[in-house]
């Protein structure tokens, strides 16, 4: 029954080939990885220091909580933007050519919001800093761009430490505009590697697309069927052995896919895209951004009021944020998905729960309450961290899992699109919801959000370890699938 949500495809053989070869690291590909990933740390350490930069940019510059809710915010919404124009660039100009724009255009976004005279100049670098972030993010390798993105937090907060001792006029601006230098050292390390030999083989150009396969790749065989696999793909006849042929239709069919995947899906391909769209809605709705981004402000409502000692508490959610990716990179083949999920957002309802009790005992009495002081702190660190082994990476991981091959890149896509509205969503309302319902209420609001996750990945998530392609497909099945599809004469 799985032919019904990818029919036969090439490329499942080629999965099937691959499990049999070497499964050793290639230190090139890895190097090109490691490269690729200052990407990742870049946007983690946006996110990190906008935290504390916020603090200086309202003093500085008299902004009100909805404007600092924009400029945090809009980050993501071009980011969006960014994805949607990144894959059309990378047809045109190939991925390493894409990678040194968006690097430019990253390193422009943090000049101007290094200089940021005023709100205006501020958010249009901000804007420009989400295309080029955006354009250049893409996953490599399965779990080094989580962790990245977790140490650029950490280096954000930091960064924020050290840097509030400057005059504030400069220490803020130091703190954005510092950004510009990773991401010149990305834009000339990205044109030491080589291009995408998909790409490559895409424009005719075979010859150059093995030799850059036979460097990437773990082994001679491994390298030969990825050849063979892309040009099934492209239409290419996999006896041809030119070095360069002429690609007269380079349509990839993608409005077939996009019909299959959500104008007419199966009702298999139907739960699969609810699967993995609702997970990565429940991965930002549930309030990590919150604690993310507005650390400072949360802990200065808990009690407590020195800058230093705000940004010094702040780190520990980024040590907590690292700490936690990097073991969950260890468990996600051990203890599985499903079950590591379950009791990540398991985890998340109690700390959230208590965060929110600890905020709102704290706000009532003024912040006088130190063990209240202490629940928040407690119960902000166990969130992240429990959220950081389970719910956090598992959400690209299993989206990737269970979609198959051929509405895979759609599919991702549109989970990127839930992910950065949801992640824009709660950083441009979360100060509006607290002024609301107050800092605690805000929390509360998140648990039972993170209870309701909780019963949609219990009813809903099967567990994918370990499973080939045709069982994952094959998980998503029902019993009157056939009828359904007969009936409704859907393909």
């Amino acid at each position: 029954m799985a032919d019904q949500i990818s029919g036969e495809n090439p490329t499942e053989k080629t999965v099937e080939k691959l499990s049999e070869t070497p499964t050793g690291v290639n230190r090139y590909a890895l190097q090109c990885a490691i490269v690729a990933s200052i990407v990742s740390i870049i946007f983690g350490y946006d996110t990190g220091v906008m935290s504390g930069a916020m603090v200086f940019i309202e003093e500085e510059l008299k902004t009100n909580d909805v404007q600092i809710e924009v400029l945090t915010g809009i980050l993501n919404l071009c980011a969006l933007v960014g994805s949607l124009l990144a894959g059309r660039t990378s047809d045109v100009i190939g991925r390493r050519y894409t990678i040194v724009l968006a690097s430019v255009l990253f390193m422009l976004g943090s000049i101007l919001m290094g200089w940021g005279p005023s709100y205006p100049v501020l958010l249009t670098g901000r804007c420009t800093a989400g295309l080029g972030i955006a354009t250049a993010h893409r996953g490599l390798l399965a779990s080094l761009p989580h962790l990245c993105i977790s140490i650029g937090i950490l280096l954000g907060y930091l960064v924020n430490y050290f840097f509030s001792k400057l005059p504030m006029h400069i220490g803020w601006r130091l703190m954005l505009g510092i950004a510009a230098v990773p991401s010149l050292v990305l834009a000339f390390g990205i044109l030491k590697m080589p291009e995408s030999p998909r790409w490559l083989i895409l424009q005719g150009r075979l010859g150059e697309g093995k030799k850059v396969l036979d460097l990437v790749s773990n082994s001679p065989e491994e390298a030969k069927i990825r050849f063979q696999d892309i040009k099934i793909a492209a239409g290419i006849d996999p006896k041809c052995e030119d070095e360069v042929v002429k690609m007269e239709n380079k349509k990839t069919h993608g409005e077939g896919v996009w019909k299959e995947l959500i104008l007419r899906p199966t009702p298999a391909v139907r739960r699969v895209l609810l699967t993995a769209l609702g997970i990565h809605f429940f991965q930002h709705a549930t309030g990590i951004e919150a604690v993310l981004l507005y650390g400072p402000k949360i802990f200065k409502r808990a009690g407590i009021t020195a800058k230093d000692k705000l940004f010094l508490v702040t780190i520990g959610v980024g040590i907590m944020k690292t700490t936690f990716i990097f073991t969950a990179t260890f468990l996600l083949d051990k203890v599985g998905r499903r079950k590591l999920l379950l009791t990540s957002v398991g985890g998340m309802v109690c700390a959230l729960t208590m965060l929110g009790f600890g905020l709102t005992m704290a706000q009532n009495s003024g912040g006088k309450l130190a063990w209240a002081l202490v629940l928040s702190i407690v119960s902000a660190y166990s969130f992240v961290a429990v959220f950081s082994i389970g719910l956090g990476p598992i959400t690209w991981v299993y989206s990737a899992e269970v979609f198959p091959l051929k509405l895979r890149a759609q599919g991702a896509s549109l989970g990127v699109a839930v992910n950065r509205v949801m992640n824009a969503t709660v950083s441009m309302s979360f100060l509006s919801l607290t002024k609301a319902i107050t800092t605690g209420g805000a929390f509360f609001m998140f648990a039972g959000v993170a209870a309701v996750a909780w019963n949609f990945f219990f009813f809903l998530m099967p567990e994918t370890k370990g499973k080939s392609l045709e069982e994952i497909e094959a998980l998503f099945q029902r019993d009157g699938d056939h009828k359904v599809r007969g009936e409704n004469g859907t393909v």
